[in-house]
């Protein structure tokens, strides 16, 4: 049966009225935690050469990239190498990923993120940096909206040290066309929240991400996401539904096979992990006490993560 497509709400983050888009930011964030943002700051031609970039990466052979193999959560991780949902399928998730983490995170041995060499892809690493600060700049003017639709001050997640500085990832995704044959539902990336404050995602315009609203309620009703140009698709993650007391909804959402390749660019916008995640006091109340107790954003993503890849 053919899913419905989900009609979200496109917010222009270069608008007059900054009250018309928070307002639009707190129903979408209530109702779906999904919606799409345009005027974003980020150049339409960079996203091209990144996502031009990922495609020259993932046709490298498969020993070229695993000279790149993920540590530290950076570096390449291989197709069915991870599994969002092990109560649908035991074969994991037909997708191959590369993870680049804070440009600025070093430690005694040097840079922790990797990189392909020079020779092999010429300015690859600098068109990576270049989006990924692009990106973390649009993500960070959108959480000062984000504030404000919590009824907070614009300014509070900087307050409270979230973003001193932020811990977020970019992560490039390959879907591959052709699938192998099993007995099981393949899926590109079966169902799951995304685990940390909020995701910007673009994509190559071929579709098969989808949603469900309704995460507690069987069966699942399944809708379509597509693809508007020059617009980054943002979902609420796991830390900020915790943080807001499942006000701000964190959907569960995956990507079907199509039958053709697909590439996508998901920026995981979390807070500094020595942030402690607790409930906000404009999201609870006697009537609604905290649902979660306080956290330390890197516990509680090592933890994801932990079940995602295994120790």
């Amino acid at each position: 049966m053919m899913a419905k497509t989900l009609q979200l709400p496109i917010i222009d983050l270069a608008s007059s009225d900054r009250r018309s888009a928070v307002h639009s930011i707190r129903q979408a964030c209530l109702e779906c935690g999904f919606f799409y943002i345009i005027n974003h700051g980020v150049d339409e031609k960079l996203l091209q050469k990144v996502l031009q970039g990922s495609k020259l990466f993932f046709s490298l052979p498969i020993e070229e990239k695993m000279k790149l193999a993920r540590k530290e959560h950076r570096g390449y991780t291989t197709l069915y190498a991870e599994n969002l949902d092990p109560s649908s399928t035991s074969t994991g998730d037909s997708k191959e990923s590369f993870y680049i983490g804070p440009l600025e995170d070093m430690t005694a041995d040097g840079q922790l993120n990797q990189w392909p060499s020079e020779e092999v892809l010429p300015s690859w690493r600098f068109t990576m940096e270049d989006y990924y600060k692009q990106v973390l700049n649009a993500g960070e003017r959108l959480i000062s909206l984000i504030a404000l639709a919590l009824n907070l001050e614009e300014s509070f997640f900087y307050d409270i040290g979230a973003f001193n500085p932020p811990n977020a990832f970019l992560r490039l995704l390959h879907y591959p066309g052709e699938l192998g044959s099993s007995d099981e539902e393949t899926f590109g990336a079966s169902a799951h929240s995304d685990y940390g404050m909020i995701t910007l995602l673009a994509a190559d315009g071929v579709g098969g991400l989808q949603v469900c609203r309704e995460k507690l309620e069987e069966p699942r009703i399944w809708e379509d996401v597509h693809y508007i140009t020059g617009a980054f698709i943002i979902n609420i993650g796991d830390m900020m539904e915790r943080w807001t007391n499942c006000l701000f909804r964190s959907t569960l959402h995956r990507v079907m096979p199509t039958g053709q390749e697909r590439y996508s660019v998901a920026f995981f916008l979390d807070p500094n992990p020595d942030c402690v995640v607790e409930c906000l006091k404009s999201c609870c109340n006697e009537s609604t006490p905290p649902r979660f107790s306080p956290i330390r954003s890197g516990e509680y993503l090592n933890e994801r993560f932990k079940l995602t890849y295994g120790a």
